[in-house]
């Protein structure tokens, strides 16, 4: 993302896991782990809006983890249509923020997978912030988010979504009572606006600060 990004190779179940890791300026509030979107539709983690969320997180002093899920880039395996990836998701979480803040966040199929760990990661860690970003909810079961994480939730969604309709995030947040935030004319991979997709994550992980 930046040349301070730092480039490291976990073990994980499948073999190894590409990652980079980016540092605020100041001591970290926690750490946050990105997913990124569907590896078999050319997802990885230098996505542009992943970099966007990393961005975010680390502008609100967040050490920020993206990687690659299992037979993308560097890392080892192959696809498991959201299992396996999952599991290296949670590797990453335990290998790189084994203690302390965590914050979940996931792209497309990525906000899929993190939905998967936060519901595993709920209650035994100190999940501080979750920010799912067109969640890919009209061909997967998205895990629903635990009632006292909705106010540390952000969920993200473009109106002309064409990749994932609108209305599959809604009728997936609607039985929850979770708030869905709708870009007007917003595009799956939000063209042109990815400034503005930048503004409302910082905006949302400021006002958690408190």
């Amino acid at each position: 993302m930046n040349s301070q990004t730092e480039k490291l190779s976990l073990q994980g179940a499948a073999g190894a896991i590409e990652v980079q890791r980016d540092q605020p300026a100041e001591t970290a509030r926690g750490i946050a782990v990105i997913a990124h979107p569907h590896p078999l539709f050319g997802g990885t983690m230098d996505n542009k809006v992943v970099q966007t969320l990393a961005r975010a997180f680390v502008a609100c002093g967040w050490t920020t983890v993206r990687f690659n899920f299992r037979g993308v880039g560097a890392s080892e395996g192959v696809h498991d249509e959201g299992r396996g990836e999952l599991e290296d998701m949670l590797n990453v979480v335990g290998q790189l923020a084994p203690e302390g803040p965590i914050a979940i966040a996931g792209f497309s199929f990525g906000a899929f997978v993190a939905s998967g760990a936060v519901e595993k990661l709920w209650v035994e860690r100190d999940v501080r912030q979750i920010v799912l970003v067109g969640t890919a909810a009209a061909r997967n079961v998205v895990a629903p988010l635990p009632a006292e994480a909705h106010e540390r939730a952000l969920v993200v969604h473009g109106e002309a979504d064409d990749t994932v309709a609108l209305s599959a995030v809604m009728d997936w947040a609607r039985p929850q009572s979770l708030p869905v935030t709708v870009v007007p004319g917003g595009g799956h991979f939000f063209h042109g606006q990815l400034p503005l997709l930048k503004s409302l994550v910082v905006r949302h992980l400021r006002a958690g600060i408190a």
